[in-house]
């Protein structure tokens, strides 16, 4: 009897001998691009008071991995419980409905079980030729209006970006990567200038408006868009810090005896106005940017606060569980690389934070989990049973004892070129295996970290530390093969086979090239020249010998001929 009433504290959803509770609420907040730099995980530097205090009502997951580091692949793995490998989905522009039509998502789960579900902000990612589900939600998602840059003179320049991508033919889908401008911005404006603050606006009045429906409980989707780039954040969020308080990263190189493609060249932040196309950041440079991403952080963190306020003012906090999770990390300088795009510490290990009716507060766990753990715990949580075929688990466990023992490893992975980058994350090792798709695993070049050992991730061990390599590539192989990239019409690119040396003189160079120059610059930087060749191992060595004229970016010209 005794055992029975705890299970009936833990969820707060069932029948035990007395009136039915009521269902739980779910607040599920997203958080573009923040990494764990936060006052809760131990940073000095940062001011985040409004995360700090949900930690003090919840539990903060230290040893917590995106699925993917980019976007829209991670947000699929939270919303279909399902790994991109699973997927096949590791782009930006593809739709999880192309390759799992019948997925059902975390929102629409609970839509089906009596929820109403709404979202606002940035949930699934929506661009790029992507969009929003609209089978999760109740109600139309709710985006703000704008809310980008508010200078004049960035306003001015992404409109006339805007107007000479469209006027070029540019598709819509692709515009907005040619209209990025500064990658900072600093005004003396509102919160509610900015998106974020949009956001929460609409928040604050759909948490009113769920005050007075008791009887239909919510599943309601907020997501933040900072501090993803732009940096953009009012001035007194800047005023919070000195740029000279930032300390340079200790690491500026890629870990001695990675595979050369396994970095990223952070492209991303290259497309932004005054960064240089190749090469290193300035120390300068270097300083304004982390200080814009702590300003930005500070930003988000101030509309969080408002949505907790929020919550509590209405008296809905007491039946709402609040997860609070960052789809991926981001790499602030270190190893030389800004951005995500990689399977390293800095890019995989995100914030989560769990605080719900009846289960731990204040507390720490060091117990693994992934993205694709959120959807099952939500359902124990909620007292609803699991939708069969999920990748992930339930961490409830977690959320009782703090000690309790979620999963031995966590998965992730990164695609570059044709290669896909798997990963398994233990409490102390990370393993990285790189081969095409179905290429044989005696083909696969491995990278190792210890984190015990080396935290900063200075030095891969594969070639030193074989029976740890072993052990890992045996965990890593319990799990099912990576499905190819989904293309047009649900045919599966990537080949582990080269092509022949007639099918190479039959290429039509020029068409290549404008397929590879993506921001439509007329030149093509390194991560542009590597994208989809057929050849990675070797394709990196090409790049210096096509560049005749050393400026590290081959133009229309030096791409044909070189060739050829």
């Amino acid at each position: 009897m005794r055992s029975t009433a705890l299970f009936c504290l833990g969820i707060g959803s069932v029948l035990c001998g007395g009136p039915a509770a009521a269902k739980p609420n779910v607040l599920l907040i997203c958080v573009d691009d923040l990494k764990p730099l936060l006052g809760c995980y131990g940073d000095t530097s940062v001011k985040s008071p409004n995360i700090d205090r949900l930690a003090t009502r919840g539990v903060l997951f230290e040893r917590a991995y995106c699925n993917q580091a980019v976007c829209a692949p991670s947000r699929n793995a939270l919303m279909t419980g399902l790994r991109p490998q699973s997927i096949g989905i590791y782009d930006l522009g593809t739709n999880f409905r192309k390759a799992v039509p019948d997925a059902v998502t975390v929102a629409q789960y609970f839509k089906q079980r009596g929820y109403r579900t709404e979202a606002m902000g940035k949930i699934m990612h929506v661009g790029h030729g992507n969009h929003e589900d609209d089978a999760s939600w109740s109600v139309p998602h709710w985006r703000p209006s704008g809310g980008g840059y508010v200078l004049p003179a960035n306003v001015d320049d992404t409109k006339r970006k805007v107007a000479k991508a469209k006027a070029d033919g540019v598709p819509e889908s692709k515009r907005a990567n040619l209209a990025k401008g500064a990658p900072t911005e600093c005004a003396d404006v509102a919160d509610n200038e900015y998106a974020d603050g949009m956001i929460a606006d609409e928040a604050v009045r759909r948490l009113r408006a769920a005050k007075d429906k008791p009887g239909e409980p919510f599943f309601m989707g907020v997501g933040f868009l900072k501090p993803h780039l732009p940096f953009c954040a009012p001035k007194k969020y800047w005023d919070l810090y000195r740029p000279t308080d930032f300390p340079l990263p200790a690491l500026k190189s890629p870990p001695q005896g990675a595979p050369e493609f396994a970095p990223t060249t952070w492209g991303e932040l290259r497309a932004y106005s005054d960064i240089p196309a190749v090469g290193p950041l300035t120390d300068g440079q270097t300083r304004h940017l982390i200080h814009g991403y702590h300003a930005a952080v500070s930003y988000m963190d101030a509309q969080l606060g408002r949505v907790l306020d929020a919550l509590d003012e209405t008296g809905l906090a007491k039946n709402t569980i609040i997860v609070f999770w960052g789809d991926h990390g981001w790499h602030l300088g270190d190893h030389g690389m800004w951005c995500k795009h990689t399977n390293y510490e800095q890019a995989a290990r995100i914030p989560v934070i769990v605080a719900a009716p009846g289960m731990k507060a204040g507390v720490k766990t060091g117990a693994l989990i992934e993205t694709v753990d959120i959807y099952p715990t939500l359902c124990e949580l909620a007292g609803l049973p699991a939708p069969q075929g999920l990748d992930g688990s339930s961490f409830a466990a977690a959320l009782k004892d703090p000690n309790a023992t979620t999963k031995e490893a966590v998965i992730h992975v990164y695609p570059r070129n044709q290669l896909m980058g798997r990963a398994v994350r233990t409490a102390r090792h990370r393993l990285v295996e790189w081969r095409p798709p179905g290429a044989p695993t005696d083909t696969a070049v491995f990278e190792l970290y210890d984190y015990q050992a080396d935290p900063l991730e200075s030095k891969n061990l594969a070639g030193e530390q074989p029976a740890v390599v072993a052990k890992l590539r045996a965990m890593l192989g319990e799990y099912p093969e990576a499905k190819p990239q989904i293309r047009e019409g649900g045919t599966r690119g990537g080949s582990a086979s080269k092509p022949s040396s007639s099918n190479r003189l039959k290429q039509d160079r020029a068409a290549m090239f404008a397929g590879r120059d993506k921001d439509h610059d007329g030149k093509l930087t390194l991560e542009e020249f590597l994208a989809k060749q057929p050849d990675p191992d070797e394709a990196p060595k090409r790049f210096p010998k096509f560049d005749k004229n050393g400026d590290g970016v081959l133009d229309r010209e030096e791409f044909i001929r070189g060739g050829k």
